[in-house]
């Protein structure tokens, strides 16, 4: 008899009105039953549509689903703070991050997680650039770019990374530390501090190939202001990392990433 593991979808989203409905259209698949208990859409308080599409999309899955607005726009790494504070005091043992962007598609985790291949490791990581890996619409600049980046994180974390951070991973939550990620950026560079510190402290972390493309989405990253942060937390993280992981790298401090769900499904279990 296979281990009965709760696993959890988190799904951040801003500004992704016409991506959602899709993103979460790819969970409509009778494979994905007993493999996710919740899936959970977190809102930066978009001005847009997002919330009521995230409703309208996810009131068709067969799944638990849970639409969450932030008190405040956190970030990604702020909402990826929200997402594990949840998930870990809900007794969950999975996370699943998938983006509401609509770049990555949680179908190429499926195989392993029914094989189990996914539960083996305590990250579970999407990478645009390992092989089988398929890219759509993707600069070749770009590509150039972030496997250069691949291999200076390598050398500094004495670890092979061929991805810094995807739209798509899954982690152990008996292995995320709250206290020490709440101080990683809320930023879009939150992933990154996150493997650093995930291959710091010696967790299993391992990558799978996956597709991404980019179509309609609108990215936030600029690029040139994006490559001096990636370097310069590079540097700290090589020459002195100890101290790296002490100091709070976020740009505002939050005592607490506060919300509340504004919509869920009438089969979510009472204080899940």
């Amino acid at each position: 008899m296979k281990e009965r593991r709760r696993t959890m979808v988190f799904i951040p989203a801003y500004r992704c009105e016409t991506q959602i409905p899709r993103v979460l259209n790819q969970l409509k698949n009778d494979r994905f039953a007993g493999l996710i208990d919740l899936v959970m859409v977190v809102d930066n308080i978009s001005p847009d549509a997002t919330r009521e599409r995230a409703r309208d999309a996810a009131s068709e899955l067969d799944i638990p689903w849970r639409v969450w607005r932030n008190e405040n726009n956190y970030g990604l790494g702020g909402s990826h703070k929200t997402a594990f504070a949840y998930a870990k005091a809900n007794a969950f043992d999975y996370l699943i991050v998938l983006h509401g962007d609509d770049q990555a598609d949680i179908r190429d985790i499926l195989p392993a997680l029914e094989s189990g291949q996914a539960y083996e490791p305590d990250c579970y990581l999407g990478s645009r650039f390992s092989k089988g890996s398929q890219l759509q619409c993707y600069s070749r600049f770009r590509e150039f770019g972030n496997r250069v980046y691949n291999l200076l994180f390598s050398i500094a974390c004495g670890a092979k990374v061929q991805d810094l951070g995807s739209g798509l991973n899954m982690y152990r939550l008996s292995k995320i530390d709250l206290k020490a990620i709440s101080t990683f950026p809320d930023n879009l560079t939150f992933n990154y501090v996150m493997l650093m510190h995930s291959l710091y402290v010696g967790d299993n972390v391992k990558f799978f190939p996956m597709t991404w493309r980019e179509e309609d989405q609108a990215s936030n990253v600029r690029l040139f202001r994006q490559a001096v942060k990636v370097l310069s937390l590079l540097a700290n993280r090589a020459f002195a990392p100890k101290a790296f992981f002490k100091r709070d790298h976020r740009e505002k401090s939050f005592d607490v990433y506060a919300g509340e769900v504004v919509y869920a499904s009438a089969d979510v279990a009472a204080g899940v």
